[in-house]
């Protein structure tokens, strides 16, 4: 291999090792990052589509035991809530099974299921975990661990009381 050769292995090394531009972390206390939610419908939504209403995103998995707990529990507070201003979405994570397999589950639900976020929502630590932002879009709880229902009255309802900023 010439010079010329090994000078161009070496950058394009030097380049695929140098960092990319940071992405905005999700930082409790901060604006919550931007994010672009792929729909199983395929339907698209996007951080800024959310602007007024407060907002979870749950990560589960079709393996995870607390997550089949949670999920009809977040469901059923959806329905509820929902006409206050509160919008859940329900992310599959990739190592659940394929999503033609959950198609009965996605249609007896009130919240969207969603196939894909793009945004810096992860690694994730463990399933579920949700991600909570406030009217004024910013992050206010990021954990992972299930919701029972004094925990979602717990975190949701001063939210949903708070006046979506004008």
């Amino acid at each position: 291999m010439g010079n010329r050769a090994i000078s161009a292995a070496t950058a394009a090394l030097v380049w695929m090792a140098a960092p990319a531009a940071a992405a905005p972390k999700a930082v409790i206390g901060a604006p919550a990052p931007s994010f672009e939610l792929t729909l199983v419908d395929g339907g698209k939504i996007s951080l800024a589509d959310l602007k007024g209403q407060v907002v979870v995103l749950n990560f589960w998995a079709t393996w995870c035991v607390p997550c089949r707990t949670e999920l009809p529990t977040l469901d059923s507070y959806y329905a509820v809530q929902g006409k206050h201003g509160l919008k859940v979405f329900a992310i599959t994570t990739q190592d659940s099974v394929p999503i033609g397999q959950l198609k009965k589950l996605f249609a007896a639900m009130h919240m969207p299921s969603v196939r894909r976020i793009k945004g810096p929502y992860g690694p994730l630590t463990g399933v579920p975990t949700n991600f909570i932002i406030d009217r004024a879009g910013v992050l206010r709880y990021a954990k992972s661990g299930a919701f029972d229902l004094n925990a979602l009255n717990t975190l949701l309802v001063p939210l949903l009381k708070e006046k979506a900023p004008q």
